[in-house]
């Protein structure tokens, strides 16, 4: 009755089932230690973050450019504020507001963003308070900059004068006439009132859309391999439901001739 496992169609069907259940176990695995990686990659950022906090600041150009292992680093710089922007739609112990942001123009010639705190509510430049005159040494963490659309960074265009979505020289190039850092701090407090932002950990390092994306793999390429070997079991059940109904002459004509051949 189980002849028929030797014909050339099963030859191929056991042959595709014994390479793609370790296929796919070896795929399911692969993925599970991506989103393993990502953990452990947001874990250390955590702490790098926690960390760094407490540690001397440096000077900005000692610590550019901005890589993971730099980032969320206290640096120090000094200049004068320039330009003042706002940056809506940012979220703070689950509030909704806004970012003061102000180009601290440096000794060589760029200008460095400079995050001096955040407020409540919707952007406006009346509740900004301005930035002090003179002179300024700031200290605070270095942070990379900002890709719309990425990490709640709002990628809206169009917004009006005086704001940005995102923190990024690419973004800030256009809005100030000197060249701004490929970088931005934000304050370790916040500037007159405001609340400090706290840093964020380095690009890539969080348990964002792309680690959840390596979960959920993970569990297609497991569903798959219990797919196959149901696959497998139901063929053959069907095979061998055909081979008795054909050896008691209950094969209707329409039947294939290979199940009936099997059968013989």
């Amino acid at each position: 009755m189980y002849r028929f496992l030797l014909t050339p169609r099963w030859w191929g069907i056991n042959i595709f089932v014994l390479l793609s259940i370790p296929f796919c176990v070896f795929m399911g695995s692969w993925q599970l230690g991506r989103f393993e990686d990502r953990v452990q990659d947001h874990r250390t950022a955590t702490e790098q973050v926690s960390d760094a906090a407490r540690e001397a600041p440096r000077p900005l150009a000692e610590m550019l450019p901005v890589t993971k292992a730099t980032s969320g680093k206290q640096v120090t710089a000094t200049g004068r504020y320039g330009k003042q922007l706002l940056v809506p739609g940012r979220e703070l112990d689950g509030s909704q507001g806004f970012y003061v942001l102000t180009l601290l123009r440096t000794d060589s010639g760029e200008a460095l963003p400079v995050v001096r705190g955040w407020l409540p509510g919707t952007a406006d430049p009346a509740k900004a308070p301005a930035a002090p005159r003179g002179e300024v040494t700031v200290t605070g963490a270095l942070q990379a900059s900002e890709t719309p659309g990425d990490n709640g960074v709002s990628a809206q265009g169009g917004l009006p004068a005086g704001q940005t979505g995102a923190i990024s020289a690419a973004s800030l190039v256009n809005l100030v006439p000197y060249d701004v850092y490929d970088a931005w701090v934000t304050l370790a407090r916040g500037d007159a009132g405001m609340k400090a932002v706290p840093a964020a950990a380095p690009p890539d390092t969080g348990l964002d859309l792309k680690a959840f994306q390596n979960l959920g793999y993970t569990a297609e390429w497991f569903a798959f391999v219990g797919f196959v070997i149901f696959m497998w079991f139901r063929l053959l059940r069907r095979e061998v439901e055909f081979a008795r109904d054909a050896a008691l002459g209950l094969v209707p004509d329409e039947e294939p001739v290979a199940v009936e051949a099997a059968a013989k």
